[in-house]
């Protein structure tokens, strides 16, 4: 099976916040910073992973991606804040321990 990922992406600390669901996780950040992802992460300049949770089963994330995208923002600042309290953007540690 393939890896599977749920991402939450930040414009900064307690900033705009944007869910994705990804098989792979560098590429699709590597994307949304660079701004190659036209839509919303590029309009809103929201390019900080600041949360992610590993799957084995893609329809297991696709159906946690869609929980979280119906969760109010307090739901998800809450998981965020408890993972990465300081709100770093992940994306270094994540591309380096791949």
């Amino acid at each position: 099976m393939k890896t599977s990922y749920v991402y939450i992406l930040a414009s900064g600390y307690n900033g705009t916040l944007y869910t994705g669901v990804t098989s792979d996780i560098i590429k699709r950040v590597y994307e949304h910073k660079a701004n190659m992802i036209k839509g919303f992460t590029s309009q809103y300049n929201v390019h900080d992973l600041v949360y992610y949770e590993v799957y084995d089963d893609i329809e297991l994330a696709i159906n946690r991606e869609k929980q979280i995208k119906n969760w109010r923002r307090l739901y998800k600042t809450n998981v965020i804040n408890e993972f990465n309290p300081e709100w770093r953007d992940l994306y270094d540690e994540i591309k380096n321990s791949y």
